[in-house]
């Protein structure tokens, strides 16, 4: 591999230079210095930056925690996951079973004698936090609530939730129904990134009426602060009184993660002293487009001689105010690079630090395929390589 350093301009990359430098290409700066985390009355919580995935605050984020309702936010990711792969439509009446009816804790109050819509039935289950919906949905998507659980525990392993394991969908307690803030928080990035029109549509509302019974959205945020946007309340004896919050202001969407708190006005008021803390403190920049061209890297037994490298997706850097510009950033690029080369493949990475710490990596790859030369040129090239 090899290393080369580069720096931005007006927060875009693009000039390669062969020491390392500041990303404002200037002396660098005095380390900006900032306020710690707020202390919250608390068992666990999180603050992340939904672009660049950050963590700005966390307190026993890795404890094994009890997630009450905030089960609901896989149940909603799996049924919209339906509405997408076309198993399920928004219009289409599920069955009541006995069971879901019954269940105990809070509710929809849907009836067996009356089958509801899946839409209804995620209003039911994202603002009103009904039990009873919840379990009508597994019930519409697996058959069984059981074999709902092994697809929720499916899908958290592909999302990357380590340490979370489900044996239901309504998030009553059960000894082996668990998660961490870490995963709660991929989860609900997940959500609003693969989901954002459903998201949008849903988890900002703020009360709903089914059955002639109006109930409110219990997530106080929705209220109080404009930037707030959702996400979802649970609340057990043995849980405590937990929030998953999502705003955006400026155009920077934050997530925090607040669990066990000893009230339910406390996990809403605990939840903006930690937002207001990641929005005061912290800043999020663009850095790459997704597609942009980077740099030209030099290509061997191709038609072309060179190619550009891009990142897959959008590359955003969070720091704390003000430290913009002590971040360094340096490109390691795949050397020799040999063609063929397809569109997307890996040709090295791009790592970002602040303070000798790594904030950011980020694979870069080919934005464009390049095709081997013809016998002659592969040759020729061959030689020159043997003679570097």
């Amino acid at each position: 591999m090899q290393n080369l350093t580069f720096t931005p301009l007006k927060n875009i990359l693009y000039a390669v230079v062969l020491s390392t430098v500041t990303m404002s290409g200037l002396v660098q700066a005095e380390s900006a210095q900032i306020a710690p985390p707020p202390n919250l009355a608390v068992k666990a919580y999180l603050l992340k930056d939904f672009n660049s995935n950050y963590i700005i605050a966390s307190q026993n984020s890795s404890m094994r925690i009890e997630p009450a309702s905030l089960t609901k936010i896989m149940t909603a990711y799996l049924a919209f996951k339906a509405l997408k792969n076309g198993h399920l439509s928004l219009t289409q009446t599920l069955p009541v079973s006995e069971f879901a009816w019954r269940v105990e804790g809070s509710k929809m109050f849907i009836e067996p004698n009356k089958p509801v819509t899946v839409d209804e039935l995620l209003h039911g289950t994202i603002i009103q936090s009904g039990n009873d919906s919840s379990i009508a949905l597994a019930e519409g998507i697996a058959g069984t609530e059981p074999q709902f659980a092994d697809m929720m525990n499916k899908e958290a392993a592909r999302l990357g939730m380590k340490n979370t394991h489900y044996m239901n969908s309504t998030g009553l307690p059960d000894p082996q129904h668990f998660t961490t803030a870490d995963d709660l928080a991929t989860l609900a990035t997940a959500l609003i990134r693969d989901f954002p029109d459903q998201y949008q549509r849903l988890y900002s509302t703020k009360e709903y009426t089914y059955n002639k019974i109006t109930q409110p959205n219990r997530n106080r945020l929705l209220w109080s602060d404009p930037n707030v946007d959702g996400m979802k309340t649970g609340h057990t004896e043995s849980a405590g009184y937990c929030l998953i919050s999502s705003a955006k202001r400026d155009g920077i969407r934050r997530v925090s993660v607040v669990l066990g708190a000893p009230t339910d006005s406390a996990r809403a008021s605990e939840s903006q002293k930690l937002l207001n803390y990641g929005y005061q403190y912290f800043d999020s920049k663009l850095i790459y487009k997704q597609g942009q061209a980077i740099n030209q890297l030099k290509v061997w037994k191709g038609t072309e001689n060179q190619v550009a490298s891009t990142v897959a997706n959008n590359l955003f850097v969070t720091v704390p105010k003000g430290d913009y510009a002590n971040i360094k950033a340096v490109m390691s690029s795949t050397q020799p690079l040999v063609a063929p080369i397809k569109k997307g493949q890996v040709v090295g990475t791009v790592k970002f630090t602040l303070n000798g710490k790594t904030i950011e990596e980020r694979n870069l790859v080919a934005a464009k395929s390049i095709d081997g030369a013809g016998i002659l040129g592969r040759a020729w090239d061959t030689i020159k390589l043997l003679m570097q």
